[in-house]
């Protein structure tokens, strides 16, 4: 299995890991290995459309195939690159927060390796939409960015994610996320090219905003209110 072992689970033991990973997330969100596997133990079907959708695109076709890794042996030269470029950008969201991308946890509840890596590929690509949409990685951020992964890839575990994250916001900011991100991660999401049939790693040395134009992304808005956290 991608990264870790593969455990096979009947109905009933998926419905327990899901109830149970729901439930630690909500009360740890910062428990990245229960956000996990509730997408697993819930996102299956979700994931065999976006492998279908990968096998119909020539750029999804070559991901499958030479199956890239979001790791630092793979993606260590995108900091090295000219400061315009896409690779560049990337390195600097991960840079300026201490961030490495060796630290996805493994894949676990898969049935199939092909599976896995699809599921693999969406964790890791993570932080390339965060890159690219201009998110922030604060509760408002990463809420907004679940939205816009959501209308991607239709995985139940955003839907949850959106609504417990919300959950903990503020007054202020939940007002904030309602009326100036939502809407805008609403279009963002439906208007961008299918993003996970993009070869991303192959476009590390083009220009970050010709990137941008080319499969339709539209960076976050600057809010109106900085003064929310």
């Amino acid at each position: 299995m991608i990264g870790g072992g593969k455990i096979r689970l009947n109905r009933w033991q998926q419905a327990a890991v899901a109830v149970g990973s729901a439930v630690g997330a909500l009360l740890d969100p910062r428990r990245a290995d229960l956000i996990a596997a509730l997408g697993e133990t819930t996102g299956k079907p979700a994931f065999e459309r976006v492998l279908e959708r990968m096998k119909k695109s020539p750029e999804g076709r070559a991901v499958l195939l030479e199956r890239p890794r979001v790791i630092s042996a793979q993606v260590g030269h995108a900091w090295d690159l000219p400061a315009n470029t896409f690779g560049a950008a990337y390195a600097r969201f991960m840079g300026s927060r201490n961030f490495s991308p060796d630290d996805r946890p493994p894949v676990r509840f898969m049935e199939t390796e092909e599976l896995a890596y699809v599921a693999m590929r969406a964790r890791e690509v993570h932080d390339f939409w965060h890159t690219l949409f201009a998110l922030p990685t604060n509760l408002i951020g990463e809420s907004a960015l679940k939205v816009i992964e959501f209308e991607q890839m239709h995985l139940p575990m955003c839907l949850m994610s959106v609504v417990g994250g919300t959950a903990r916001f503020t007054e202020k900011q939940r007002k904030l996320f309602f009326q100036h991100y939502f809407p805008w991660a609403i279009r963002a999401g439906m208007q961008s090219t299918d993003l996970m049939c993009v070869y991303y790693e192959k476009h590390f040395q083009e220009d970050l905003e010709d990137v941008r134009r080319k499969w339709g992304i539209t960076p976050a808005p600057a809010a109106p209110n900085q003064n929310v956290p």
